[in-house]
Protein backbone atom coordinates (compact mmCIF):
# COMPACT_ATOMS: atom_id res chain seq x y z
CA UNK A 1 0.00 0.00 0.00
CA UNK A 2 1.20 3.49 -0.87
CA UNK A 3 0.84 5.85 2.09
CA UNK A 4 0.05 9.32 0.75
CA UNK A 5 -1.28 10.77 3.98
CA UNK A 6 -1.19 9.74 7.64
CA UNK A 7 -2.09 11.91 10.60
CA UNK A 8 -3.09 11.69 14.23
CA UNK A 9 -6.70 12.85 14.04
CA UNK A 10 -8.25 12.09 17.44
CA UNK A 11 -6.92 11.41 20.95
CA UNK A 12 -9.36 10.04 23.51
CA UNK A 13 -8.70 9.89 27.24
CA UNK A 14 -10.60 8.15 30.01
CA UNK A 15 -13.41 10.72 30.06
CA UNK A 16 -13.54 11.40 26.29
CA UNK A 17 -16.46 10.68 24.00
CA UNK A 18 -15.30 8.19 21.36
CA UNK A 19 -15.75 9.35 17.76
CA UNK A 20 -18.38 7.70 15.57
CA UNK A 21 -16.23 7.13 12.52
CA UNK A 22 -17.61 5.80 9.25
CA UNK A 23 -14.31 4.66 7.75
CA UNK A 24 -12.88 1.19 8.59
CA UNK A 25 -10.84 0.90 11.79
CA UNK A 26 -8.02 -1.47 12.71
CA UNK A 27 -7.12 -1.61 16.40
CA UNK A 28 -3.67 -2.40 17.80
CA UNK A 29 -3.39 -3.78 21.34
CA UNK A 30 -0.53 -5.18 23.38
CA UNK A 31 1.47 -5.13 26.56
CA UNK A 32 3.31 -1.94 27.45
CA UNK A 33 6.59 -1.61 25.52
CA UNK A 34 5.74 -4.44 23.10
CA UNK A 35 6.29 -2.14 20.12
CA UNK A 36 2.86 -0.80 19.09
CA UNK A 37 4.14 2.68 18.24
CA UNK A 38 7.09 1.23 16.32
CA UNK A 39 4.71 -1.01 14.37
CA UNK A 40 2.43 1.88 13.45
CA UNK A 41 5.40 4.01 12.38
CA UNK A 42 6.72 1.14 10.25
CA UNK A 43 3.35 0.61 8.60
CA UNK A 44 3.02 4.31 7.82
CA UNK A 45 6.66 4.58 6.79
CA UNK A 46 7.07 7.48 9.21
CA UNK A 47 9.65 7.86 11.96
CA UNK A 48 7.67 9.80 14.53
CA UNK A 49 3.98 9.60 13.64
CA UNK A 50 3.39 7.50 16.75
CA UNK A 51 5.62 8.46 19.64
CA UNK A 52 7.93 5.68 20.80
CA UNK A 53 9.43 5.49 24.26
CA UNK A 54 11.59 3.18 26.34
CA UNK A 55 9.25 3.99 29.21
CA UNK A 56 6.42 1.45 29.52
CA UNK A 57 2.90 2.78 29.82
CA UNK A 58 3.54 5.74 27.52
CA UNK A 59 0.31 5.29 25.55
CA UNK A 60 -2.47 6.19 27.97
CA UNK A 61 -5.07 7.24 25.43
CA UNK A 62 -6.84 5.80 22.41
CA UNK A 63 -5.14 7.38 19.40
CA UNK A 64 -6.85 7.43 16.01
CA UNK A 65 -4.49 7.70 13.02
CA UNK A 66 -6.28 8.52 9.78
CA UNK A 67 -4.57 7.02 6.74
CA UNK A 68 -5.07 8.14 3.12
CA UNK A 69 -8.46 9.53 4.18
CA UNK A 70 -9.62 5.92 3.79
CA UNK A 71 -9.28 4.14 7.17
CA UNK A 72 -7.99 4.42 10.75
CA UNK A 73 -5.27 2.68 12.71
CA UNK A 74 -6.35 2.84 16.34
CA UNK A 75 -3.63 2.59 18.99
CA UNK A 76 -5.05 1.28 22.28
CA UNK A 77 -3.39 1.84 25.70
CA UNK A 78 -0.76 -0.73 26.63
CA UNK A 79 -1.71 -3.12 29.41
CA UNK A 80 0.24 -4.72 32.23
CA UNK A 81 2.17 -1.63 33.31
CA UNK A 82 2.90 -2.28 37.00
CA UNK A 83 3.48 1.35 38.07
CA UNK A 84 -0.04 2.42 37.14
CA UNK A 85 -2.61 2.27 39.94
CA UNK A 86 -5.32 -0.38 39.88
CA UNK A 87 -7.90 2.40 39.60
CA UNK A 88 -6.30 3.77 36.44
CA UNK A 89 -5.91 0.27 35.00
CA UNK A 90 -9.60 -0.37 35.58
CA UNK A 91 -10.51 2.89 33.84
CA UNK A 92 -8.29 2.00 30.87
CA UNK A 93 -10.00 -1.38 30.73
CA UNK A 94 -13.45 0.19 30.66
CA UNK A 95 -12.33 2.63 27.97
CA UNK A 96 -11.04 -0.16 25.73
CA UNK A 97 -14.15 -2.26 26.42
CA UNK A 98 -16.34 0.66 25.42
CA UNK A 99 -14.36 1.07 22.21
CA UNK A 100 -14.60 -2.62 21.27
CA UNK A 101 -18.31 -2.77 22.02
CA UNK A 102 -19.39 0.48 20.35
CA UNK A 103 -17.27 0.83 17.22
CA UNK A 104 -19.42 -0.10 14.23
CA UNK A 105 -16.53 -0.07 11.77
CA UNK A 106 -13.81 -2.02 13.60
CA UNK A 107 -12.53 -4.67 11.20
CA UNK A 108 -10.16 -6.54 13.50
CA UNK A 109 -7.88 -6.31 16.52
CA UNK A 110 -4.16 -6.88 16.06
CA UNK A 111 -2.78 -8.28 19.32
CA UNK A 112 0.95 -7.68 19.65
CA UNK A 113 3.09 -10.14 21.59
CA UNK A 114 6.90 -10.16 21.95
CA UNK A 115 8.04 -13.19 19.97
CA UNK A 116 10.88 -13.84 22.43
CA UNK A 117 8.60 -14.61 25.35
CA UNK A 118 5.72 -16.92 26.11
CA UNK A 119 2.49 -14.90 26.47
CA UNK A 120 1.90 -13.79 30.04
CA UNK A 121 -1.29 -13.77 32.06
CA UNK A 122 -2.26 -10.32 30.79
CA UNK A 123 -1.70 -11.38 27.17
CA UNK A 124 -3.87 -14.45 27.62
CA UNK A 125 -6.61 -12.48 29.34
CA UNK A 126 -6.54 -9.80 26.64
CA UNK A 127 -6.76 -12.43 23.91
CA UNK A 128 -9.72 -14.11 25.59
CA UNK A 129 -11.34 -10.75 26.24
CA UNK A 130 -11.10 -9.68 22.58
CA UNK A 131 -12.60 -13.02 21.53
CA UNK A 132 -15.40 -12.56 24.06
CA UNK A 133 -16.16 -9.22 22.41
CA UNK A 134 -16.82 -11.00 19.11
CA UNK A 135 -13.50 -10.61 17.31
CA UNK A 136 -10.87 -13.03 16.06
CA UNK A 137 -7.56 -11.35 16.93
CA UNK A 138 -4.66 -11.35 14.50
CA UNK A 139 -1.47 -12.08 16.44
CA UNK A 140 1.54 -9.92 15.58
CA UNK A 141 4.76 -11.36 17.00
CA UNK A 142 6.96 -8.30 17.40
CA UNK A 143 10.76 -8.01 17.59
CA UNK A 144 11.28 -10.95 15.24
CA UNK A 145 14.76 -9.63 14.43
CA UNK A 146 15.81 -10.42 18.02
CA UNK A 147 15.79 -14.19 17.43
CA UNK A 148 17.30 -16.42 14.78
CA UNK A 149 15.15 -17.11 11.73
CA UNK A 150 15.36 -20.81 12.52
CA UNK A 151 13.60 -20.15 15.85
CA UNK A 152 10.65 -18.18 14.47
CA UNK A 153 8.42 -21.16 13.76
CA UNK A 154 9.02 -22.66 17.20
CA UNK A 155 8.32 -19.38 19.01
CA UNK A 156 5.12 -18.69 17.08
CA UNK A 157 3.95 -22.23 17.82
CA UNK A 158 4.52 -21.66 21.54
CA UNK A 159 2.53 -18.43 21.38
CA UNK A 160 -0.35 -20.14 19.56
CA UNK A 161 -0.39 -22.99 22.06
CA UNK A 162 -0.23 -20.72 25.12
CA UNK A 163 -3.08 -18.56 23.86
CA UNK A 164 -5.02 -21.68 22.83
CA UNK A 165 -5.58 -19.97 19.49
CA UNK A 166 -7.29 -22.04 16.76
CA UNK A 167 -5.17 -23.36 13.92
CA UNK A 168 -6.66 -20.83 11.50
CA UNK A 169 -5.72 -17.84 13.67
CA UNK A 170 -3.35 -15.63 11.68
CA UNK A 171 0.06 -15.14 13.30
CA UNK A 172 2.49 -12.72 11.64
CA UNK A 173 6.14 -12.36 12.76
CA UNK A 174 7.10 -8.70 12.56
CA UNK A 175 10.20 -6.56 12.93
CA UNK A 176 10.18 -2.77 13.02
CA UNK A 177 13.90 -2.87 12.22
CA UNK A 178 13.85 -5.07 9.10
CA UNK A 179 10.17 -4.43 8.20
CA UNK A 180 9.58 -8.17 8.11
CA UNK A 181 5.84 -8.83 8.10
CA UNK A 182 4.81 -5.31 7.08
CA UNK A 183 3.58 -6.36 3.65
CA UNK A 184 1.68 -9.27 5.18
CA UNK A 185 -0.13 -6.93 7.57
CA UNK A 186 -1.00 -4.51 4.78
CA UNK A 187 -2.26 -7.32 2.56
CA UNK A 188 -4.53 -8.54 5.34
CA UNK A 189 -5.87 -5.05 6.03
CA UNK A 190 -6.55 -4.43 2.34
CA UNK A 191 -8.38 -7.74 2.09
CA UNK A 192 -10.58 -6.81 5.06
CA UNK A 193 -11.36 -3.37 3.65
CA UNK A 194 -12.55 -4.96 0.41
CA UNK A 195 -14.94 -7.12 2.40
CA UNK A 196 -17.51 -4.38 2.99
CA UNK A 197 -20.23 -6.91 3.74
CA UNK A 198 -18.56 -7.98 6.98
CA UNK A 199 -18.59 -5.02 9.39
CA UNK A 200 -17.83 -5.98 12.99
CA UNK A 201 -20.81 -4.87 15.01
CA UNK A 202 -20.46 -6.01 18.58
CA UNK A 203 -23.35 -6.52 20.98
CA UNK A 204 -21.72 -9.13 23.23
CA UNK A 205 -21.36 -8.15 26.92
CA UNK A 206 -17.83 -8.49 28.20
CA UNK A 207 -15.95 -8.31 31.45
CA UNK A 208 -13.62 -5.40 32.18
CA UNK A 209 -11.41 -7.30 34.57
CA UNK A 210 -8.29 -7.49 32.40
CA UNK A 211 -5.56 -5.99 34.55
CA UNK A 212 -4.09 -2.83 33.12
CA UNK A 213 -5.83 -3.10 29.73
Amino acid sequence: MVIKKAELETVCGITSVLPKNTLPEFAFSGKSNVGKSSLINALMMRKNLARTSGQPGKTQTINYYKVNDAFYCVDLPGYGYAKVSKEIKAKWGKMIEKYLRTSKVLKTVFLLIDIRHEPGENDITMYEWVVANGFTPVIICTKADKINRSQVQHHTAVIRKTLKAPADTKIIPFSAETKQGRDDIWALMEEMMLDEDDPKVNDTPASSETEGK
